[in-house]
């Protein structure tokens, strides 16, 4: 009996370069669009801005050691992102901010690969620590991220934008 091919794909996990700029805005747009609680502005907000606002913030965060956006570019479409940014209050540590896997690539171990590389850049730059908020009830990325070594700290804190809504917070080593 022979089993039929594997398939398997793959996608490079790199940081995002100005040249990205259209498909980040495209990525933007459908994280958005996907999961509108986890993310800071709406879809609206996002599809108003120019494309010059989002080149220039796509050029910012390429280089440099307060912020950064991680990709996952399969070629074409990208698939994933992943940010994250200094804490000025907290000298040690970096925010992960939004955190997104395409759903056809859910499952793929990308989540995990994009956060390895802001876990990378964090240490690079002296920040041994990592912390992200999830929105209480959102079990899959509670799980997810659990999976990946981060531990619920007891913390709630109040949603940026919506007051009726917590987000816990996680933290692991970078």
């Amino acid at each position: 009996m022979t089993s039929a091919p594997t398939t398997t794909r793959t996608a490079n996990i790199r940081r995002a370069r100005p040249e990205d700029a259209a498909r980040m805005r495209a990525l933007r747009l459908e994280m958005l669009a996907d999961s509108p609680l986890a993310f800071l502005e709406t879809v609206a907000e996002a599809a108003a801005r120019p494309h010059a606002g989002y080149a220039a913030r796509i050029a910012a965060v390429s280089r440099g050691t307060e912020t950064a956006q991680f990709l996952a570019d399969p070629g074409g479409r990208l698939v994933g992102h992943a940010g994250g940014s200094a804490e000025p209050d907290e000298p040690g540590l970096t925010v992960i901010h939004a955190v997104y896997v395409t759903p056809a690539w859910r499952g793929s171990g990308l989540v995990g690969a994009l956060l390895d590389e802001v876990a990378a850049w964090s240490r690079a730059c002296g920040r041994p620590e990592l912390l992200l908020e999830v929105v209480v009830g959102n079990d899959r990325a509670y799980r997810a991220y659990q999976k990946l070594g981060f531990v619920d700290t007891g913390i709630r804190v109040p949603h940026p934008r919506i007051p009726a809504l917590q987000e816990l917070q996680m933290r692991r080593p970078a």
